[in-house]
């Protein structure tokens, strides 16, 4: 078993993609979680190359959003495609940020990621509202590992 499969439990992973799942019924948005133990580069950076690793910049309204996790490092950053960063402002992300770091801080990983998640959903809602007849999910919802 890897370090990454270690940082959440096989039920504390099923409680985060089920979070994704309820997050995307608010939004057309597609969220992911990636987990991985070790990177030297700024997370902002890592968080970059891995939405793309993902192909999260291939949704067809570029309205993906990254949660990352470098475990290591202890570092974290939440990322949105180029359609969501046209539209919202410079600090958009910020309070989703700061509530996942807030229970991160306690040890509280899974609290944090479902937290952040759900509020992604609902900030995500305004721009990108969930259509039941037309929404696809293109992204899978499982957490990504590296």
């Amino acid at each position: 078993m890897s370090k990454t499969e270690e940082f959440l439990s096989k039920a504390e992973e099923k409680e985060i993609v089920e979070a994704i799942v309820v997050a995307e019924k608010n939004t057309s948005g597609e969220i992911r979680v990636h987990i991985e133990e070790n990177n030297t580069k700024p997370p902002v950076e890592r968080a970059q190359e891995v939405f793309h690793l993902l192909k999260m910049d291939e949704t067809e309204l570029k309205n993906g959003v990254l949660f990352y996790i470098c475990m290591l490092s202890k570092s974290f950053a939440v990322i949105g495609d180029k359609g969501i960063n046209d539209l919202v402002d410079s600090n958009f992300w910020n309070s989703t940020k700061d509530h996942v770091i807030e229970k991160f801080k306690e040890g509280k990983y899974k609290e944090g990621l479902v937290r952040g998640i759900i509020e992604a959903g609902e900030q995500l809602k305004k721009y990108f509202p969930y259509n039941h007849e037309d929404d696809t999910n293109e992204l899978s919802n499982e957490i990504s590992r590296n």
